[in-house]
């Protein structure tokens, strides 16, 4: 089996290289706590605008809950240019890509299918927009699979021609930074991932 790559640490060559340049990142986010630590680390090297697409989020009151969050953020904590992009919701884009998948565990081929959903979108937009890299949060999560996630990003990179940059955000205690950021600015965190399917595994 071949050794998984240390995505953080290609991050951080990422990082190093840039010599004090700030290029434009277009940062696909899916709320605001794992949007927290994730601008807090990449603030000093990007000029971020946080895209907000997610139409797997279940029901539209949680989606607009989790999009009020992220800005209130934002606007909160981080004066370094953040900006936040608010994309379409149409979730029915969703359940076109889960199709055939609504019964597979979490973390299993419908995650993937979502993953792939949001990325290209945000690939799409940084490539209409001129941004230099596009990435996502998702990878924060300790639910989410980093492999899987940068592999996709790869693929859309070299289908878009916008550099995807390489995260595992969970390491050196992001996650927990997450959660301590929360804590601080009083974030909503959600008990389930986004979609009704993910809404009803977490029922007790």
């Amino acid at each position: 089996m071949p050794n998984v790559p240390n995505y953080a640490r290609e991050m951080d060559k990422v990082l190093q290289s840039l010599e004090g340049r700030r290029p434009r990142l277009l940062l696909h986010a899916c709320c605001g706590p794992c949007s927290s630590a994730v601008l807090e680390q990449l603030c000093p090297y990007f000029e971020i605008t946080v895209l907000y697409y997610n139409p797997n989020i279940w029901p539209p009151a949680e989606y607009r809950r989790r999009e009020d969050e992220l800005e209130r953020f934002v606007a909160e904590a981080h004066p370094l240019g953040v900006k936040v992009v608010e994309d379409r919701y149409d979730p029915q884009e969703f359940y076109d890509a889960a199709r055939g998948l609504e019964n597979e565990p979490e973390r299993g081929a419908r995650c993937t299918a979502c993953y792939r959903l949001r990325m290209r979108r945000a690939a799409e937009y940084a490539a209409a927009n001129g941004f230099d890299w596009f990435t996502t949060t998702l990878s924060i999560s300790p639910h989410k699979d980093a492999a899987r996630i940068n592999q996709i990003g790869q693929e859309l990179a070299a289908a878009f021609g916008v550099p995807h940059l390489p995260s595992d955000f969970k390491k050196k205690n992001g996650y927990l930074r997450s959660l301590q950021l929360s804590d601080q600015y009083g974030l909503y965190r959600q008990d389930y991932c986004g979609c009704v399917f993910s809404a009803r595994s977490a029922e007790p």
